[in-house]
């Protein structure tokens, strides 16, 4: 093998214990407000990069993960509570059978809640790939918006506006770590393959793609079905978190917080939308100081709320300036690159190679 290679493998293995032994000491010592906040980086960085493959990779610009979300959430969440806790939540309509009768582990509701966004990104999928551009855009922004109406409006399913409550709190930093890791493996392996480098192409230039006997629409049917998959999964770990999901959740503010993270990490790269998402999920609470009162000699400045939003709204602002290709642009992390820029730094600058 490869000494390089061998190298390689080794830091990586290294860099998945450092992790886990972080995160075991977090699970056992950090307080319920920074296990939230780990867990919060973890779903959302396996969503961005689930995103990121069809937004960024395929180039099909795509507004309607929340509806995948919302999916996977409901599966979830009512496949893993009680008959007895349905029949107390649903207090307007009782729930359809066989939903009232189904109570399953929560491993197998992921699994589920995963196939089920699936099967609908399968359906949705005829329609949408039959447009291009903004008109996709918008069919998958009104997708979106039909779920979430139908999941108010279905009392007997989804419990209609009053949501669902006391689902159980079986979402810890093990299962969200967990389903990062295995997101962005999973992706980051399809994205170097043969039909990574046909979903590349169809981003460059779809007619192009066609006539060198790439099958655009599967292609990009199959992204658009594992993006779908991963998000539902998304869902149903982020409702045993918070242990309470309503309609008004998914909205297409969720869609857009997505959105962000992708193109300021750069669309293209899931090393990008890993740290882009936990640089805006950290970013967001490490904020909120600037919204309480503060003293600062003669100067009494009173708490303003929303502030932390436009001093964030104004960092991304200037980030979109400086850095238009987003943080990595459509470039991944690699130990060879770290090793190269090392020794381009030993050198200094104006010495030969």
């Amino acid at each position: 093998m490869d000494p390089h290679r061998k190298r390689n493998q080794a830091l990586s293995l290294a860099a998945i214990a450092v992790v886990a032994a972080v995160l075991y000491f977090a699970d056992s010592g950090a307080s319920d407000y920074q296990i939230r906040i780990l867990n919060n980086c973890a779903i959302f960085a396996a969503l961005a990069v689930s995103y990121n493959l069809i937004n960024g990779v395929t180039g099909q610009f795509s507004l309607g993960p929340n509806a995948f979300l919302a999916i996977g959430a409901y599966t979830s969440a009512l496949l893993t509570m009680s008959p007895l806790e349905k029949e107390l939540s649903f207090i307007i309509d009782p729930v359809i059978w066989p939903l009232n009768e189904i109570q399953t582990p929560f491993y197998v509701s992921l699994l589920a809640a995963g196939s089920v966004s699936a099967l609908f990104g399968l359906l949705m999928g005829f329609p949408v790939f039959r447009v291009r551009g903004d008109y996709l855009a918008i069919v998958t922004l009104g997708f979106g918006e039909v779920v979430r109406v139908v999941a108010n409006n279905t009392q007997s399913v989804t419990n209609g506006p009053l949501g669902l409550k006391g689902i159980e709190a079986h979402t810890d930093l093990w299962w969200t770590s967990g389903f990062a890791l295995a997101t962005v493996f999973f992706v980051g392996r399809l994205v170097r393959s043969s039909y990574g480098m046909a979903l590349k192409a169809i981003r460059y230039d779809e007619t192009a793609a066609e006539a060198i006997g790439i099958n655009t629409f599967w292609h990009k049917m199959l992204a658009f079905i594992v993006s779908a998959f991963f998000a539902g999964i998304g869902g149903g770990l982020l409702a045993h978190l918070i242990t309470t999901i309503s309609p008004s959740l998914f909205t297409f503010f969720l869609t857009f917080n997505l959105l962000i993270i992708i193109v300021l990490g750069g669309l293209g790269s899931t090393t990008g939308a890993v740290l882009a998402a936990l640089l805006v999920t950290w970013g967001g609470e490490a904020l909120r100081f600037v919204e309480e009162p503060m003293q600062i000699g003669p100067l009494d400045i009173p708490g303003i709320p929303g502030m932390r939003m436009v001093i964030f709204s104004l960092l991304l602002v200037l980030m979109m300036i400086f850095a238009r290709q987003g943080i990595m642009g459509t470039r991944e992390f690699s130990w060879n690159a770290v090793f190269s820029g090392i020794r381009r730094l030993q050198r200094g600058p104006g010495k030969a190679k």
